[in-house]
């Protein structure tokens, strides 16, 4: 199957390092989080990248399932949360996300609705399915 899209990130350093695309467009710091016995930093990590790719494609799921939908609305956001958790089953780690929705200018029976139309729909989410405990709340 050809892409719609693709695109590469290179890592060095792992949790204490760096990110870049291959041109050098994306370059960003990673640095282990203070909770996780680093230094306090304006580095990102990768629960945050997480967090900002999820929201993102999450909201973008969301504004096409209301256009799709013909919903007249005034904004949306999505917050998104990435936890980082102990994993007792091989004592590695996991994740969980909390995805806050907001649509301004519906009735929440209607946000309700379109946010899990667009969790169904969002490829995050496809993939995280039976994978990462998601908690969908619609403001």
């Amino acid at each position: 199957m050809k892409p719609l899209y693709e695109t590469t990130i290179i890592n060095t350093g792992g949790r204490n390092g760096e990110v870049h695309s291959p041109d050098n467009i994306f370059n960003l710091d990673v640095a282990k989080p203070a909770a996780l016995g680093g230094e306090t930093t304006t580095a990102t990590n990768p629960e945050q990248l997480f967090a900002a790719g999820y929201s993102a494609c999450f909201n973008s799921a969301l504004e096409l399932m209301l256009e799709k939908g013909k919903v007249s609305y005034d904004s949306s956001e999505v917050t998104a949360t990435v936890a980082l958790y102990s994993d007792k089953a091989d004592n590695g780690f996991k994740l969980g996300v909390k995805l806050d929705v907001s649509i301004k200018g519906v009735d929440r029976e209607t946000a309700e609705e379109y946010a899990h139309k667009a969790h169904d729909f969002c490829p995050y989410s496809k993939a995280l399915k039976g994978n990462v405990d998601v908690e969908l709340t619609v403001k």
